[in-house]
């Protein structure tokens, strides 16, 4: 019996929806040779991570056995699959980045960004064109998405050959990009799959996915009844989606103006590789001032909410010399990612104060989602037919109904969450071992570990405020005057009607003048006492406990 095994690892994507990683590998254990597919980030929130620019996954584990990396595959262009190519420049050092030609276009303007060379990320064919990586034969197969060039990965190791899904949908008629080909799928499972790691997005949609194609004739007839200037947001990476909005525009008489940098890049990435053609010229956002507002479309980003996109700033006023009037129209051609609805909502509102007519999707006219819905991953499951079905991409609630799914279908499945390895060795999934996993953030221009403790203190100063205590004592120990407070975030006065900073002093400069010599002594100490009386007097003056700095200083 060999000793080898095939193992599977979600450093992130795995019991969440976002910030995708996985590790498969081949080998001995704690020897095997590695691949990563994906590597994604994920957006922050000011409840959870504020201040921060993106969450990218704890890629320590791999970082540490990075000389058994063989290469990192990337499935497809959404920023959470290829968000943090660029971000860890020890990964892509000495393993090559694979990718079909959209996604390598992007791939490497993020390296560039990052300052790596953009030589490494190499392009590839679809299936049956193979590449070889160690002990690993990796095929891409087209899939329908919502972003073009999208791929399912055939990973075909000495212990079996494994299928990874990524992130599709069946659409025969997906407007740019490939139709999901349901024959191909056939012949990829003939030789036998052992493993389909799979979508679970939309597990809980039980009704049949729905095509790109079939949402062109209802937007067309939205634009035509339109009476003022129409704006429409979707995903900036959903170019089907743009080109449908483009092309009812242009059948409408109105002439399209883009909006967004990031929705300027991925046609521009579309036209380039070759993905999009046909698209309707576009116009400056200078000349687009000059038209009549009814022979007017913006495209604009900020679907998902974003202060700084384009749909922001039109809700605030004017962007690039434009602005949202009374009798115009703004259409959400795009699902709210959860997490995502307030900032959504104040868009909707501040537009409906100006007497804007905003339009969203909840009636499912206006778009179709690019995930399989629970009839589409049974198509899947039985066109690859496996000995066993992982769930991925999803939170733990969808990977915990889809391996139900698969079990109805007398199939093997685990719920295998991030940090999770997975031996796919035998006749059913079992936990090898436990990895420890996280998050790293991007702060500014920094990237810091989620137990450094700095978005847990910024955190903390955000609910309880901040104290800055000052002190300064002589060569003898002795406090030079009373301690001084600046406080931050904080109400001035409390119960007393007294101003907080005052009430601060009064009582710091007591414990001063009965504190005992070892305790002026000592730093810590004295700094314990220090942020405790501040606490004790803030709780009781305003109820709050805020955060305390204290500077000591001692003169020689």
């Amino acid at each position: 019996m060999s000793s080898k095994r095939m193992i599977y690892l979600p450093l992130g994507g795995a019991g969440e929806i976002g910030m995708n990683a996985y590790v498969y590998g081949w080998g001995e254990p704690d020897k095997e040779r590695l691949i990563l597919v994906d590597l994604g980030v994920t957006f922050p929130d000011m409840d959870g991570s504020p201040g921060v620019d993106l969450i990218m996954p704890d890629m320590s584990w791999l970082i540490e056995n990075r000389d058994r990396l063989e290469a990192i595959f990337i499935t497809h262009a959404h920023e959470d699959h290829i968000g943090a190519v660029g971000r860890f420049p020890e990964l892509v050092k000495d393993a090559p980045v694979y990718a079909r030609a959209f996604t390598a276009h992007l791939a490497r303007e993020k390296m560039e960004e990052s300052g790596l060379d953009p030589r490494k990320v190499k392009t590839v064919s679809p299936w049956p064109e193979v590449v070889q990586a160690g002990p690993f034969s990796i095929g891409y197969v087209p899939v329908s998405h919502s972003i073009p060039e999208s791929a399912g990965l055939v990973i075909d190791t000495p212990g079996g050959r494994v299928v990874h899904s990524g992130d599709f949908k069946i659409d025969h008629t997906p407007v740019v990009g490939e139709p999901f080909d349901e024959d191909v799928w056939r012949e990829i499972a003939k030789p036998g799959v052992k493993a389909l790691m799979c979508d679970s997005t939309n597990v809980f949609s039980r009704s049949q996915g729905r095509s790109e194609a079939e949402l062109e004739p209802q937007i067309e007839e939205l634009f035509a009844r339109a009476k003022g200037m129409v704006v429409a947001t979707t995903f900036a990476s959903n170019v089907a989606r743009l080109k449908t909005l483009a092309e009812a525009a242009e059948r409408a008489g109105r002439s399209i103006c883009l909006l967004g940098r990031a929705m300027r890049r991925m046609i521009e990435a579309g036209v380039e590789t070759g993905v999009l053609t046909g698209f309707p010229r576009v116009i400056s956002p200078e000349d687009a001032q000059s038209l009549p507002r009814e022979n007017l479309m913006l495209l604009v980003t900020g679907s998902q909410g974003e202060r700084r996109a384009a749909s922001a700033q039109l809700a605030r006023g004017k962007y690039n010399g434009l602005e949202m009037k009374e009798g115009d129209m703004f259409l959400f051609s795009s699902k709210t990612i959860p997490g995502n609805e307030r900032g959504v909502i104040r868009i909707m509102n501040q537009f409906s104060e100006m007497g804007v007519d905003v339009v969203d999707e909840h009636a499912g006219f206006y778009h179709v989602s690019g995930h399989a819905n629970r009839p589409d991953l049974l198509t899947m499951h039985n066109l690859v037919d496996p000995q066993m079905v992982i769930p991925m991409h999803g939170e733990h609630r969808h990977l915990r109904e889809h391996v139900k799914l698969a079990k109805e279908q007398r199939r093997q499945g685990i719920v295998a969450v991030n940090g999770m390895m997975i031996d796919l060795s035998g006749n059913a999934p079992s936990v090898a071992e436990y990895i420890e996993t996280g998050r790293t953030y991007l702060d500014g221009s920094v990237q810091i570990g989620a137990l450094d403790g700095i978005v847990r203190d910024r955190i903390r100063m955000a609910l309880n405020g901040h104290v800055v205590v000052t002190l300064i004592l002589d060569e003898h120990d002795e406090p030079l005057g009373d301690p001084w407070c600046e406080s931050m975030g904080l109400a001035e006065t409390g119960r007393s009607r007294t101003p907080l900073v005052e009430i601060l002093e009064a009582d710091l400069g007591q414990f001063l003048g009965r504190a005992s010599e070892k305790t002026l002594a000592d730093d810590d100490k004295l700094e314990t006492e220090l942020k405790r009386i501040v606490r004790r007097v803030s709780q009781d003056e305003i109820g709050k406990r805020p955060e305390v700095t204290v500077i000591t200083s001692r003169l020689a």
